[in-house]
């Protein structure tokens, strides 16, 4: 009912149900999601899809403890992404070079490495994985392209908007496709036989791998970085409060986590015990888990896990393409002593120098992708501990909304994080250099 400007009441009919408003709430949830989501799908990658499933693969169910308390202990330092932005409406990034510019520098640094080197995995890593959908044969490097101008169609013409709803998109069915791959799994049964023994994770000689799969678990740490980064681009664009920033990252990052398990899951039921000597590079790898496990649950199958492992790689590559070409324009930008607000002409540029160095790497240095790989790899670990600390810095040193502070649980999560984080980086160093 109304009143009209004559004055007369006027009875209005409403439409709307019960259903309707349930829709509309959830329409209204979906549109707040973001930099959350674009976490998940930046950190789905590699170390899920080949780290998570390859542990699961050698050592069974050994290591789903590990996972799990890796990916708990550095919850505060991703999560000091968001909870830093939302309260002061400046990226990790600007807090840095309040810090200092040595700490920016050695981040500029960092992610400069990280991109170049990290974006060629991926897209030569998707590119083989495109192939399984193609009708004809083609080369890696015409893949390569395919997956590269895909990527820059997304992230140029669409630009963030594009990205955000890109992302919720593979994130959904990623997730259904990998659960349903799972079940299907556990239905058939593991392949092990009953009598098998798995050999022992807790050795001097698997502390590579282990460095390795929980230095990227469940992301490289820059990650947060560009977490923040992404969320100040969407608080230009739309209300975002405290309350709806923590679930979008809450939401993204336990995905994650539980994405993590869920792949350690189909290596220990799917490629544990079956009698093969397991690929050692991310690309044979995957491929190899894509035809064992047709194998296994049969030819129809065989698309199921390429589209899995399709979408895990090309979710990645576009979030990675435009997270680090994001944080590397506006570090560039600070260290100059310019505004941080970049333009979107300036991030494009640092977009095409990323796409087109990383491309340059997949046709002159593919054979060389893997050393180079493992030493951006070797790096992010090394340098892991001193940003996690840095972030904390940041959230103590920062005038926290009360709603983000998190409490007294978080603060012991995020000192027993420091002693694990500094911890394994003794281990690492002691076993690389020293013993």
């Amino acid at each position: 009912m109304r009143c009209t400007n004559d004055g007369k009441i006027e009875v209005e009919t409403s439409l709307t149900t019960p259903n309707s408003g349930a829709l509309t709430k959830l329409r209204q949830l979906i549109q707040l999601l973001g930099p959350g989501i674009l976490m998940a799908t930046a950190a789905i990658g590699g170390s899920h899809l080949v780290a998570s499933t390859q542990a699961g693969a050698q050592f069974g169910w050994q290591l789903a403890i590990l996972i799990f308390l890796v990916n708990v202990l550095k919850y505060p330092f991703f999560r000091a992404g968001v909870s830093y932005t939302i309260s002061t409406r400046q990226t990790l990034q600007e807090g840095y070079a309040q810090l200092g510019k040595g700490y920016l520098l050695t981040s500029f640094v960092l992610n400069l490495v990280a991109a170049v080197v990290n974006a060629a995995a991926l897209l030569m890593f998707a590119a083989s994985l495109l192939g399984y959908f193609m009708p004809v044969t083609l080369s890696i490097q015409v893949l390569a392209l395919i997956v590269l101008a895909a990527s820059l169609l997304i992230l140029i013409a669409g630009h963030f908007a594009a990205l955000n709803n890109v992302a919720k998109l593979i994130m959904a069915v990623l997730v259904v496709a990998t659960l349903t791959a799972t079940v299907l799994a556990w239905q058939q049964g593991p392949v092990a036989p009953a009598d098998y023994v798995s050999p022992s994770p807790w050795t001097f000689a698997t502390i590579g791998f282990l460095v390795v799969t929980m230095g990227w678990m469940p992301a490289p740490i820059e990650i947060s970085g560009i977490t923040s980064l992404w969320l100040k681009q969407q608080c230009h664009q739309q209300q975002v409060t405290p309350k709806s920033a923590l679930f979008d990252f809450n939401l993204g990052y336990f995905t994650t986590m539980i994405l993590a398990l869920v792949f350690l899951a189909l290596g220990a039921l799917v490629l544990h015990g079956n009698g093969q000597t397991l690929a050692t590079g991310g690309i044979g790898f995957s491929q190899q888990l894509v035809n064992l496990y047709a194998s296994t649950m049969g030819e129809w199958s065989r698309y199921l896990m390429a589209l899995i492992a399709f979408l895990c790689i090309f979710g990645s590559a576009i979030t990675v393409y435009d997270g680090y070409s994001r944080a590397l324009a506006e570090s560039f930008s600070l260290l100059r002593g310019q505004s941080s607000q970049v333009p979107e002409n300036v991030f494009v540029r640092w977009l095409i120098i990323v796409a087109v160095v990383s491309f340059g790497i997949v046709l002159f240095f593919k054979s060389a992708l893997l050393a180079m790989l493992s030493f951006a790899m070797t790096l992010a670990f090394i340098t892991t501990p001193m940003f996690a600390w840095l972030n904390h810095k940041l959230v103590k040193s920062g005038n926290i909304k009360p709603e983000l502070q998190g409490g007294v649980g978080l603060s012991v999560l995020t000192y027993a994080g420091l002693v694990y984080l500094f911890g394994f980086l003794a281990v690492f160093i002691a076993w690389k250099w020293i013993l």
